[in-house]
């Protein structure tokens, strides 16, 4: 957000900020946690109301048979875009204050023509996104950008990727902010995912969490006692780049044995196709078309929620791989909840079964007893809606100017 100067505009800031989070809210309620003036409160509510960026949400029954009108925020008043990439996908999405999606455009990633190529396709998929919802940068509040590879959210930089090799040390924040004109936010993917799930509308919410992204890089972020874990250059979560296999294959980080070389989705494509080389018969050929060069990781996981042979032996070692490494990763953070990449759900039940058993037969019983293993919620979505959510709670951050009671209490991860 950038600095609100003015008192008058730093109170409308407040009220604005206290409605999105306490609404829909009467405004006998916004004096009391704002210590606003009443009369104050009235004008702001009044003023915000007629600029469009509040709306009327009902009444409520108040003391002595009074009845209060509620308010809420306008969650069409302004927009965010939320951009996600990889390797293989690139999707763009426009959202509104809450954060629901309201457009998306996906398209492959292009990577034959290097870093410049890169920037251009997501700057072109932005733009796109906005023309097809019908908006222009001045209807936005922020774009979030979720970068499947290492970044610095302090300085706004892309650092690096192991899976796209030409990824290094691109400054995403600033060209994104000299193009759009809007403040723009940079954060690794696996991090946005667990703000979508930690955001996603149910009441099981927990302030102690282990997410798991999983495709051709590995991924974590951890949730404890209600912050994300980041690290002296924002690189907490590397968990692809563990060693797990003494003396194992090499790894696209430089390193060998790695996590992400063992069990990440091109180690699994690598083992279908030995396989078939080697004259073993799987239905992943069939759907590739016959190329095995076609061949994908979700394939593989699909046929082995069907119980193709090979894909089934593959699918489980890799799961094995990743709940060993789960397991240390419980260990040394305590959990109470891991949650699995919603893309795994292709595998079936079977794969959390496994995992879920080798992390409890290997991290501590008392590190386990209460620990849940399951699945994301969010699949495609989660990534866009969850940088959206952190673009939207820098926008609505309430400058310490004056103490609020309300900014002591215990907020959830995104600060």
């Amino acid at each position: 957000m950038k600095p609100v100067r003015a008192k008058s505009e730093w109170d409308k800031h407040v009220v604005e900020a206290v409605v999105r989070r306490f609404g829909p809210i009467s405004r006998a309620r916004i004096h009391e946690l704002t210590k606003l003036r009443a009369s104050e409160t009235s004008q702001i509510v009044r003023q915000l109301l007629r600029e469009g960026r509040l709306v009327e949400a009902g009444v409520e029954q108040g003391r002595l048979g009074r009845k209060g009108v509620l308010l809420k925020l306008h969650e069409q008043f302004r927009h965010v875009v939320g951009v996600e990439f990889d390797d293989e996908l690139i999707a763009a999405g426009v959202t509104d204050l809450a954060p629901h999606i309201t457009h998306q455009v996906t398209e492959p990633t292009n990577l034959s023509d290097g870093a410049d190529g890169l920037v251009r396709q997501l700057l072109d998929i932005t733009r796109r996104a906005l023309g097809e919802a019908g908006l222009g940068p001045e209807s936005l509040v922020g774009i979030g950008i979720a970068d499947a590879g290492l970044v610095d959210r302090k300085r706004g930089m892309s650092v690096t990727s192991s899976t796209i090799g030409f990824w290094r040390e691109i400054p995403l924040k600033a060209i994104f902010e000299r193009e759009f004109g809007v403040t723009a936010l940079i954060e690794t993917r696996a991090r946005a995912k667990t703000v979508a799930e930690q955001n996603n509308g149910t009441a099981d919410r927990c302030d102690s969490m282990i997410y798991i992204e999983y495709g051709a890089g590995i991924g974590a972020c951890f949730c404890v006692d209600g912050h994300l874990l980041y690290g002296q250059d924002s690189g907490a979560g590397e968990f692809g780049h563990t060693l797990i296999l003494e003396n194992g294959p090499a790894c696209n980080c430089g390193s060998f044995g790695c996590l992400e070389a063992i069990a990440g989705m091109r180690a699994v494509e690598a083992r279908v196709r030995r396989a078939i080389e080697e004259g073993g018969q799987t239905e992943v050929l069939e759907t590739a078309g016959g190329d095995p060069a076609k061949i994908t990781g979700w394939m593989v996981l699909d046929a082995a929620s069907r119980g193709d042979k090979i894909s089934s032996h593959v699918a489980a070692d890799m799961g094995r791989y990743l709940a060993l490494g789960i397991a240390n990763l419980v260990n040394l953070l305590n959990p109470s909840v891991v949650v699995l990449d919603a893309k795994l759900r292709l595998a079936g039940e079977e794969l959390l079964d496994q995992i879920t058993t080798i992390v409890k037969r290997q991290a501590l019983r008392e590190s386990t007893e209460r620990l849940s293993v399951r699945y994301a919620r969010y699949g495609d979505e989660a990534a866009i809606l969850g940088v959206a959510q952190m673009v939207l709670e820098g926008y609505y951050e309430i400058s310490p100017l004056k103490s609020l009671p309300f900014l002591t209490e215990q907020n959830g991860m995104v600060r």
